[in-house]
């Protein structure tokens, strides 16, 4: 399959997802959520746009993110958590922030393109898995390389939105191709599901992850706290 064929098979699937999403039967089954760095596991952190972002997710999903870190420190590296539970605000303005980046880099587009390009990576406020406290954006840091891996369309933390970023895109180095695989494994092997255009999202208890799995219904809905 070339890298066309991908795209448009990923997009396809996508489409289909969304649709399905829109009346998705959710029975919250109540799993709080709890702050990452209140659980002592060893993990780095990509500084947040939010200001005393606490990286919480739901309580059930500690167990597997330690054990998924353990396997990791076993081999010299460390989980990097980019993202995890968002409120309403701070996906609004990931969204306005990475709009004002793609007019900067593409100064020649219309707004309407803008809008499309952003909203392949980055869902509307209201839409998005991270409000359920069951989404985690991942990455890994190399100990002996002192750096973060390469995944194909990274430079450290900071990732370049195209559709490279697609999971299985063939038109990547072996060495991204591996780095993937690394990452996907070990949270597939936890019970999450990876998303369809980012290499780097994975999903668990969500709307997402239950279409995925051949789920029923999904146990996490969107969180709103008092606090961000």
């Amino acid at each position: 399959m070339n890298s066309k064929e991908y795209c448009d098979q990923v997009e396809s699937q996508d489409i289909l997802h969304k649709k399905l999403e829109k009346k998705f039967f959710i029975k919250d089954n109540g799993s709080p959520l709890v702050s990452l760095k209140d659980t002592g596991i060893h993990l780095i952190y990509e500084p947040s746009i939010i200001k005393g972002y606490k990286y919480m997710v739901r309580e059930e999903l500690v167990e597997k993110i330690e054990r998924i870190s353990n396997h990791l420190e076993q081999n010299d590296k460390t989980l990097v958590i980019r993202s995890s539970w968002r409120s309403f605000e701070h996906q609004r303005l990931l969204w306005e922030l990475t709009v004002f980046g793609m007019q900067k880099k593409y100064p020649n587009k219309k707004v309407k393109e803008i809008n499309e390009i952003v909203s392949y990576y980055i869902a509307p406020e209201k839409k998005s898995t991270h409000s359920t406290g069951g989404a985690i954006d991942a990455l890994i840091y190399d100990k002996k390389k002192d750096q973060v891996l390469n995944f194909g369309t990274n430079n450290g933390y900071k990732i370049d939105l195209n559709k490279k970023c697609y999971p299985y895109h063939p038109a990547i180095s072996q060495e991204a191709k591996e780095n993937r695989k690394l990452l996907i494994d070990l949270f597939e092997n936890e019970d999450f599901v990876c998303d369809m255009k980012e290499y780097w999202h994975f999903d668990y208890g969500n709307v997402g992850w239950a279409i995925e799995k051949g789920k029923d219904h999904a146990i996490y809905d969107i969180i709103i706290p008092i606090i961000f």
